[in-house]
């Protein structure tokens, strides 16, 4: 079978790098197709123990450098997996991050990384979006990405439509609105904390229009705005802890 460069109509994406390939194994060893592994003289103890796993699970082991050109990698990167798309579900009993239009693939690895630290497990996107599956988002995330459950919408009203009793926390530039540290989540954690794309954020009238409660995260008057990764991690901290 033949490699061939990401694309987002793949229904196959690419892990480079042995850190990404162990959490990959780690954590969906099932969503495994090969691994591809770079010629060289020597192997370190870490790939080799890496490697040993993958060969005991017969998972097909292709060692090519044209791969790794193919792919874009990195001259130190020794190990890519190619692994299948999963078809995720949103869990309807636990907390829910909701993006709108993310528009930047490190942001949105950050975002995914963060969202595992904190324990929250599912991600809806709303598109148009960058793809989560391109593997410049997998190396963001550092791998979190296998540890979530990432469904994409193609608008709000549809995500909306199938979580109609979910308490909605929107994150608005709105002095107005509730201030994050007086934000409080429902007891059931039944809840999504929605946050919009990086050069708009959300519409003046999300609020009022989907019926969420408006959150503001108190910032000086020196920058205009948070980065969305930064914001994000802030909401999904508070919202652990309280």
């Amino acid at each position: 079978m033949a490699i061939q460069k990401y694309k987002h109509a793949s229904k196959t994406s690419f892990a480079l790098g042995a850190t990404l390939v162990a959490e990959l194994f780690n954590a969906r060893p099932e969503l495994i197709v090969r691994v591809f592994l770079r010629p060289v003289e020597k192997h370190g103890a870490d790939l080799d123990a890496i490697l040993a796993k993958l060969r005991a699970k017969n998972i097909e082991i292709v060692e090519s450098k044209k791969a790794f050109n193919i792919l874009g990698a990195k001259e130190n990167c020794l190990l890519a997996a190619e692994f299948t798309k999963p078809e995720a579900k949103l869990d309807d009993k636990t907390p829910h991050i909701a993006l709108v239009n993310p528009s930047d693939a490190g942001n949105l690895g950050t975002i995914i990384r963060t969202a595992a630290a904190f324990g929250y497990k599912n991600l809806c996107i709303i598109t148009p979006a960058v793809d989560p599956y391109d593997p410049k988002v997998i190396r963001a995330s550092m791998g979190a990405i296998f540890h979530l459950n990432i469904v994409q919408f193609d608008d709000f009203a549809n995500y909306q439509a199938q979580n109609q009793s979910r308490k909605l926390f929107a994150f608005l530039l709105d002095q107005n609105a509730t201030q994050l540290d007086d934000a409080e989540k429902p007891a059931d954690q039944n809840y999504a904390l929605i946050l919009g794309n990086e050069a708009a954020g959300l519409p003046k009238d999300f609020a009022a229009k989907t019926g969420a409660e408006s959150v503001f995260i108190p910032q000086s008057d020196d920058v205009d705005s948070l980065n969305l990764s930064v914001a994000a991690a802030l909401a999904m901290y508070h919202f652990s802890i309280h």
